[in-house]
C-alpha cells in the first residue's frame, strides 16, 4: 500500500489562537458548546481526518492563558465530550488526554476502554505528565512533582493499564442463553501489579474493544519524554519550527523504537502545523494580521508566563524589549527550550514573540495558499521528518472549512492522502496493527511448544 499522510485534527471550541474567540466568526462560549463540538467534529470526519484531537489540564493554569487564551479557561473533560460525540460519527477517531500524574491506572483504563466500546474502536488515549504548581495544588500537593519522577511513574502507569486492558482475552464472552454460560473464568485475568508507583490487582471490569487496546498517543520532547514515546507510543505529536529539528526528532524515535525491539512503522511521528488558509498568499496574511490584531496584551503575556514554566512573570517588563532568561522548571522542559529558541532565532521581542506563538503555542505556524501548505507537508513528509500532521486550525469554524474545502483535495490530488477511509477503527485508518492480547499470546507459545 502507498504511504499515505495521517491527520489529526486538534479542536478545542474555544479556539486555537489565543484571541481565536474575539473574532466574528468564532462562537464566543465555543469551548462549552457541545453543538459546536458537534459540527467541528462531523467537519473533520467529512475532511477524513483521522482522529479528533483534544489536550487537556487540569487547573486554570497562569492567568487563565496558558493553554489557549481566556476563552479557554472552561471547557469539557474530554473522554465525557467524545462519549457524547462518537455515536453522532461512524470513522472519526477521538484520542483525549489523560495525566498519569494525577489519575489511578484503573480509571485511567476503564474510562477509555468505555470510550473505545461506545465509538466502536475508535479511540486514543493521549498519555501526559501534567505539570505545574497549580495543577498539583488541585490534587493534595503544594508543588509539582519533579520531572524525571512524572516520567518513571507515567512508564510504570502506561504498563498497568495495557495490563488491564488485556483483562479479558477475545473470545471470553459465551453467552449461552441455552447453558446458562456467560463467559469462561479460564479467560478473565487478574493484573496482580506491584510497582513503584501502582499496586493493582485487577481484573478491569470492561471487556476488549474491537482494536484491543485504545491507540497510545505521547507528545513528550524531552529526553525522559522521547524514552516513554519510544516505549509505548503508537501516535507521537511533537512541535518543531524547522524541517531539520523535526528530521532529527524523527530519526531519533524510530532508531530508539528499533533498538527496543519495536516496528518503528508502527510508531507514526506526528508534528503540529497551524495553517492560515487563503485563496491567494496576500488573503493568507491577510486572516493572520485580523487575528493578531485581536490579542489582548494581558492573554499575550499570560501565554508566554504559562511556556516558559511558570518560573517567569512578564509583567512590568517592556513588550518591545528582549525575552528575559526564565529560571529552570520542572515543568514542560522542551516547550520552555522551544519557545527560547523562537525568540533568539527570530529577535522576537516579548510582543512578537507572543504574537507568533498565539495560534499553536510552539507548533509550526504556514500562513499561504491551499499549494503552498501542501508543499511543505509534502516536504516533511517524503524527507525522513513526519507521518503526519497535526492540525490546529486558528480559529473555528473557518480556519477548519479552509482546510477541509482547500488543503485536503490539493493532497488528495498529489495521492499523499485518502479519498475513503480504509476501516472501522481507528488502527485501521492508521495503518496500526491489533495488539495481541498477552494471555492468548502466551497460550498460543506454550502450545507452539508442545
Amino acid at each position: 500500500m502507498t504511504r499515505k499522510i495521517r491527520l489529526g485534527a486538534f479542536l478545542p471550541g474555544g479556539g486555537q489562537h489565543i484571541a481565536a474567540w474575539r473574532h466574528p466568526d468564532q462562537p464566543a462560549d465555543g469551548a462549552t458548546s457541545f453543538e459546536f463540538h458537534k459540527q467541528l467534529a462531523l467537519t473533520a470526519e467529512r475532511g477524513l481526518f483521522d482522529a479528533y484531537f483534544l489536550a487537556d489540564g487540569l487547573a486554570i493554569g497562569f492567568g487563565g492563558a496558558r493553554e489557549g487564551g481566556n476563552a479557554r479557561v472552561a471547557g469539557f473533560e474530554p473522554v465525557t465530550l467524545f462519549s457524547a460525540l462518537a455515536p453522532l460519527t461512524t470513522h472519526l477517531g477521538f484520542i483525549a488526554t489523560s495525566s498519569t500524574t494525577y489519575e489511578e491506572p484503573y480509571t485511567t483504563a476503564r474510562k477509555f476502554a468505555s470510550l473505545d466500546l461506545i465509538s466502536g474502536g475508535r479511540a486514543g488515549w493521549n498519555v501526559v505528565t501534567t505539570t505545574g504548581d497549580p495543577t498539583a495544588q488541585n490534587f493534595n500537593r503544594d508543588t509539582q512533582l519533579p520531572h524525571a519522577e512524572r516520567y518513571r511513574r507515567a512508564a510504570e502507569h502506561v504498563d498497568v493499564v495495557k495490563k488491564l486492558w488485556d483483562s479479558f482475552e477475545d473470545d471470553t464472552f459465551i453467552r449461552d442463553k441455552q447453558t446458562g454460560v456467560f463467559f469462561d473464568p479460564a479467560k478473565l485475568h487478574d493484573t496482580d501489579h506491584r510497582g513503584e508507583h501502582f499496586k493493582v490487582r485487577g481484573p478491569l471490569n470492561i471487556s476488549r474493544s474491537p482494536q484491543g487496546h485504545p491507540v497510545i498517543v505521547q507528545a513528550g520532547q524531552s529526553d525522559d519524554g522521547r524514552g516513554l514515546a519510544a516505549a509505548t507510543a503508537e501516535v507521537i505529536f511533537t512541535a518543531h519550527q524547522h524541517i531539520e529539528t523535526a528530521q532529527e526528532f524523527y530519526r531519533d524515535i524510530k532508531a530508539r523504537a528499533r533498538g527496543l525491539g519495536r516496528n518503528p512503522d508502527h510508531i507514526l511521528v506526528m508534528p503540529g502545523v497551524s495553517p492560515f488558509v487563503g485563496r491567494t498568499e496576500a488573503e493568507a496574511r491577510e486572516k493572520y494580521e485580523r487575528l493578531t490584531s485581536l490579542i489582548v496584551e494581558e492573554d499575550g503575556i499570560g501565554l508566554l508566563n504559562g511556556l516558559t514554566g511558570g518560573t517567569l512573570d512578564l509583567r512590568g517588563y517592556d513588550l518591545d524589549g528582549p525575552l528575559p532568561p526564565a529560571p529552570p522548571t520542572e515543568g514542560m522542559k522542551s516547550r520552555q527550550a522551544l519557545i527560547r529558541q523562537i525568540a533568539d532565532e527570530n529577535n522576537f521581542t516579548i510582543r512578537q514573540l507572543y504574537q507568533w506563538i498565539a495560534s499553536a503555542r510552539g507548533h509550526y505556524t504556514i500562513v499561504g495558499t491551499a499549494g503552498q501548505i501542501a508543499d511543505t507537508l509534502q516536504e516533511w513528509f517524503e524527507n525522513e521528518a513526519a507521518d503526519g500532521f497535526n492540525i490546529l486550525p486558528p480559529w473555528f469554524p473557518t480556519a477548519l472549512d479552509d482546510f477541509v474545502e482547500l488543503v485536503i483535495p490539493e493532497l488528495q490530488r498529489r495521492g499523499l492522502f485518502r479519498t475513503a477511509y480504509e476501516g472501522k477503527t481507528l488502527r485501521e485508518n492508521l495503518g496500526l496493527p491489533v495488539p495481541v492480547n498477552r494471555w492468548t499470546a502466551a497460550r498460543s507459545a506454550v502450545q507452539a511448544a508442545e
